[in-house]
């Protein structure tokens, strides 16, 4: 018998599909120029390597996001018209899979969501020209009702959202380009204060990765849209590898222009940067990255409420997304959504094995989904298990010695991930497959 979330599921008809570029290049794009990306990439990269290294990092660390975070996914999907919660029953089975990805994707999308409010609250205060300081009166009202709002519109709305976030890409894409320009002079200028170039490097494929590893798992949502191989790989390099360049690039460039024309910049965070284009233009700036944020904002809520509806159908769907988005609203107003190198690690922590083990068992399965199978698939979770703990390896203090060694992390734990699955299907942990239920 296979469970609810299985049985009932129905691929993707190749008719409903389209082009590379209506869908899966503008939405990864728009996930690269969010600014939650690349608000803090400098802040512990430029201080350790010259600007240049750091973007051979970015084209290094975007064709690597491409290649093994997103790649096998997508093609999944393509090839299926399943979405992550099915193809991934083969890697984590039957039983498996409500956890893994299934509820673990939901138990992200949360920590998103409280991270794109948290930007959304401090950009719309900063625009009006108020305090901006999380656990503050008008930080929290501010920060609950946008909450709230994008939850809404996540669950009930986000066709609407889907039409114009392709045309609000160009809003973020726009402001980096200004900033860019308003700064460049100071590039050529900028030096780090400390020489130490593998870490700037390997700390950049670090914060990349860890940010694009759930979208890279959720190819697969994005390859059931696709019609060929073809639409995979060039809407993957355009809106995947090229756009973490220019996405990371441009920010970080500017942050180290800004910080050289003003040594006195009290930050290198890319928001630190923005008040310095000064009056009317800086306020306008703030309201549009906050417009900006809408799409991420809503995509995470319908993200997790589908996670949530699919796997736990006994609770109300706007129910579920609700209580779930107002532990994100917490994150976001208390300001523990603001640690984004932090939560970067976390995610590609929990994700980089995961996309490692679908690798392995894409590979084994002769380049094909093999199908479900039965129970909790052994593999799968030892893979994962391995591979988290040498993700978050660089938090535990009992490493602090070798912590530098040891990025980029989430590109290890993905490694671990898919050497320990190929070696325990090897060893006879899969479980047998199942049958999917006839298409309809």
């Amino acid at each position: 018998m296979l469970p609810p979330y299985l049985a009932q599921a129905q691929p993707n008809p190749i008719t409903n599909r389209a082009p590379w570029y209506t869908n899966i290049a503008p939405s990864y794009a728009g996930v690269f120029l969010w600014i939650a990306f690349y608000n803090a990439i400098a802040t512990e990269t430029i201080t350790q390597a010259s600007v240049w290294v750091c973007i051979a990092g970015l084209v290094v660390a975007g064709l690597l996001s491409y290649a093994l975070y997103y790649f096998v996914p997508a093609m999944l999907g393509m090839k299926t018209g399943h979405p992550l919660y099915v193809v991934g029953s083969s890697t984590f089975g039957t039983t498996g899979g409500y956890l893994m990805p299934g509820l673990l994707m939901g138990l992200l999308q949360v920590g998103w969501f409280g991270v794109a409010t948290y930007f959304s609250a401090k950009f719309l205060l900063s625009g009006l020209g108020m305090d901006a300081t999380p656990k503050t009166v008008p930080f929290i009202v501010v920060g609950a009702i946008w909450g709230y709002t994008m939850a809404y519109v996540g669950v009930k709305g986000i066709g609407y959202v889907a039409r114009v976030a392709t045309y609000l890409n160009f809003i973020p894409l726009l402001m980096i380009l200004i900033v860019f320009f308003k700064t460049y002079e100071g590039i050529g200028q900028y030096q780090p204060p400390a020489e130490n170039s593998y870490l700037g490097f390997t700390l950049i494929i670090q914060i990349t990765i860890g940010f694009f590893a759930t979208a890279g798992a959720a190819g697969a949502d994005f390859g059931i849209n696709s019609r060929n191989s073809g639409d995979v790989k060039k809407g993957g390099l355009v809106g995947i590898a090229l756009a973490a360049v220019i996405a990371g690039g441009l920010p970080l460039l500017s942050v180290a222009g800004a910080k050289a024309l003003n040594p006195s910049l009290a930050s290198l965070n890319y928001d630190a940067v923005i008040p310095t284009m000064g009056g009317l233009l800086a306020s306008g700036m703030f309201f549009l990255f906050a417009i900006a944020s809408i799409p991420p904002n809503c995509f995470c809520a319908f993200i997790a409420s589908n996670s949530f509806s699919t796997m736990l159908p006994g609770i109300p769907r706007m129910t579920s997304t609700m209580v779930a988005m107002t532990f994100a609203i917490i994150l976001a107003v208390t300001g523990a959504a603001e640690n984004l190198i932090g939560f970067f690690s976390i995610v590609g922590a929990s994700f980089g094995p995961i996309c490692g083990a679908m690798v392995a068992d894409y590979l084994l399965s002769g380049r094909k989904w093999p199908g479900p199978r039965e129970g909790i698939n052994l593999a799968g979770y030892i893979a994962w298990a391995a591979g988290f703990f040498v993700g978050v390896m660089p938090f535990i203090p009992a490493f602090d010695s070798i912590k530098e060694s040891i990025q980029p992390a989430a590109l290890y734990s993905f490694a671990v991930g898919f050497v320990v699955y190929a070696l325990a299907a090897k060893a006879g942990l899969q479980p047998k497959t199942v049958a999917m239920p006839a298409t309809k």
